[in-house]
């Protein structure tokens, strides 16, 4: 009955293509230094045609409010300058972008968990965060960069705040005329207040699939598919497409049972479990019209010195998942 049920799962996946071009993106890490050709060529031979590109901003605790942003202290890749420079060298070579500001809480504390101790602090952030936002939506307007992003993985801000985010959305709006999204976490994503007032609904995609050492293509397949209906339930319910705003494995064991987690500790290199949670996902969401893309979380400037067989991290690059990330991207629906 199980097999059953697994073949009628992958003949509804196989049902549900589409022609629409999707978003065959990388998450380019923020470097200390400028880029050039060099490190965009890796892209362009991926067959990547979009990279996201990430200033930051950062606060001492998660109860701290006020932003700190655009600072000499900060990588170049950080900055609006560096943003600026990375989004003109990469449009040089045809590669769109989604400009994506994001937040960083010192020692690596949750942004999800952001949350002031008082009204005045509230407000303060608010604040902060307004200034933070814009100057970078003002950039992405004066660039011509084709996708914006509001925030990422601000859940307790955004429940303690909604009446902020609309405006702050309204506000964004009059100084960028391009298309909006935010990155939800993948257990937020179904609570969040204002899909409608945006042009994607953007995923962090680190869902759990399997709790296997070495998930085969199948075991994420069959994963998957509680949370395919979701997504697309939440697809129906606002009639906007998704955009995975993030999406990859760790080359480690147990890869795909918590996808999120970063732990040092998780050192026990796992190309095969990388690749196929990787194929899997492609293999079920590029093919469905409603879904836009996304971006693979995450590729470094220095290609031929990032990633590698003894690495255990994100970045597919220099493993067996670059060229999973390649042939679907090199496809065209």
């Amino acid at each position: 009955m199980k097999k059953i049920k697994f073949l009628i799962w992958v003949l509804i996946l196989q049902s549900c293509s589409g022609q629409i071009k999707k978003v065959n993106g990388v998450s380019f890490v923020a470097s200390r230094e400028r880029i050039n050709q060099n490190h965009v060529s890796p892209i362009v031979n991926l067959n990547a045609n979009y990279a996201a590109i990430m200033p930051f901003g950062f606060l001492k605790e998660v109860n701290s409010p006020n932003i700190i942003f655009n600072t000499q202290r900060q990588w170049y890749g950080e900055t609006e300058q560096g943003a600026k420079q990375y989004i003109k060298e990469l449009k040089k070579q045809k590669i769109k972008i989604m400009l994506k500001p994001q937040i960083w809480v010192w020692r690596g504390a949750f942004t999800g968990l952001i949350k002031m101790n008082n009204e005045n602090d509230w407000k303060t952030l608010e604040t902060s965060y307004l200034e933070f936002i814009l100057k970078y939506a003002k950039l992405a307007q004066d660039l011509k960069v084709d996708i914006f992003c509001i925030g990422t993985e601000l859940e307790t801000f955004i429940n303690n705040r909604p009446a902020y985010w609309k405006n702050l959305i309204k506000e964004v709006r009059n100084v960028y005329k391009g298309k909006l999204t935010y990155a939800a976490n993948w257990d937020e994503y179904t609570r969040t207040p204002f899909w409608a007032y945006l042009d994607f609904i953007g995923i962090d995609a680190y869902f759990p699939i399997s709790e296997n050492k070495t998930p085969s293509v199948e075991d994420c397949l069959e994963g998957w598919q509680t949370h395919f209906f979701e997504i697309k339930e939440n697809h129906e319910k606002f009639n906007k497409p998704v955009l995975f705003t993030e999406f990859g494995y760790r080359s480690v064991d147990y890869t795909a049972k918590e996808p999120w987690k970063s732990d040092r500790s998780m050192n026990q290199v796992n190309l095969k479990a990388q690749a196929n949670a990787t194929k899997a996902l492609f293999e079920i969401f590029w093919k469905q019209e409603w879904f836009a893309g996304g971006f693979v979380w995450k590729w470094f400037h220095n290609h031929e010195r990032a990633g590698g067989i003894d690495n255990t991290r994100f970045t597919p690059q220099n493993k067996p998942a670059q060229a999973v990330i390649s042939n679907q991207f090199n496809m065209d629906y």
